[in-house]
């Protein structure tokens, strides 16, 4: 069973990609997915915000005690604390490409244009095969118009592809006034390829504490319908490459993510829950599947049931919804 794809035009020997999380930040980590059978990995992101703390942090350290005597040297931080930047992150993507043989993708959020094209930059001569593009903003300023969010993202976006020379996957929100519009913009800038979707993490309350609290929530396969129904409507549209990586737990998840149109689907609270060695597990029930199904490879299933590819393309819309509530009635019936 032949289940290669390709993916930013890296060849890949299937089409499961471990995204960005914990299980990327060390080298042990890497190897272990790709030990695992993850076709490519996708670094965990490399966030300005850290680098820049960072560098407050030392600038207080070597400020600290300017107006005291000259001897005073224990005021300086030890030299083994003065690495600032990106350091450990680009080691890291070099030891990887040293080591393994799956594509190393990096993963960058930063701020500020000018971060963004910096550290872009650097993880391209640290050896990675791709960038992926982690826009995590949320406008909290009322203030802020819709338009200004998405000029932010395509200026970034430009940016860095007048700076680098590796493919360039856009992560995107899912929260856009117009998907569609958005996408197809984001691929008139030389996108390589549009990931679905960036996961928004909300803050809880705690009742007792009467604090606004952190909370991480793992994905579950329902998850998955969103991006399904995105990927599936911009299929044979825009040119691009096409990534889920929101919900895909299971085999199930994964073909239908290549249905819609998805070249990869993407994995990380599955692996995280359950372990890297659900990978196996899943490859083979893929493998079953394709056999009993009569399938040859992968290439075959991808956009087949995207909206160019079946019967009744309003079933990726919202003109479809009275008759989703309807059938929901039925069925209760």
């Amino acid at each position: 069973m032949d289940l290669s794809t390709t993916y930013l035009g890296l060849p890949l020997k299937n089409p499961v990609v471990a995204s960005a999380s914990p299980l990327s930040s060390t080298l042990e980590g890497i190897r272990r997915l790709e030990d695992a059978g993850t076709a490519a990995v996708v670094m965990h992101s490399l966030f300005e915000e850290q680098i820049y703390l960072e560098s407050v942090s030392l600038s207080d350290q070597l400020d600290r005690g300017s107006y005291s005597t000259a001897e005073a040297l224990n005021y300086f931080p030890e030299m083994q604390s003065y690495g600032v930047g990106p350091e450990k992150y680009l080691e890291l993507i070099h030891a990887a490409k040293l080591t393994v043989g799956v594509p190393i993708i990096g993963s960058l959020n930063g701020t500020t244009p000018g971060g963004w094209i910096e550290y872009a930059r650097l993880i391209e001569d640290a050896g990675a095969d791709a960038l992926e593009l982690n826009v995590y903003f949320i406008p909290a300023n009322p203030y802020v118009t819709g338009e200004a969010v998405e000029r932010r993202y395509l200026d970034i976006l430009r940016d860095v592809k007048r700076t680098v020379s590796i493919p360039v996957a856009m992560k995107l929100s899912p929260y856009f006034s117009s998907i569609g519009d958005m996408s197809r913009r984001l691929v008139d800038e030389g996108a390589d390829a549009l990931v679905f979707f960036n996961r928004f993490y909300q803050p809880d309350f705690d009742l007792e504490k009467l604090e606004v609290e952190p909370r991480l929530i793992l994905s579950r396969s329902h998850e998955l319908r969103l991006p399904l129904c995105w990927v599936g409507i911009l299929y044979g549209e825009l040119l691009t490459d096409f990534a889920i990586t929101s919900g895909v737990h299971t085999y199930e998840d994964v073909l239908k993510s290549l249905m819609a149109g998805a070249k990869v689907a993407m994995m990380a609270s599955e692996l995280l829950q359950n372990g890297v060695g659900r990978v196996p597990v899943i490859l083979g029930q893929m493998s079953e599947w394709m056999e009993r199904n009569e399938y040859e490879s992968v290439r075959q299933m991808i956009g087949s049931m995207s909206r160019t590819n079946v019967a009744d393309p309003a079933a990726f819309e919202r003109a479809n919804y009275m008759k989703m509530l309807a059938s929901y009635q039925r069925n209760r019936g």
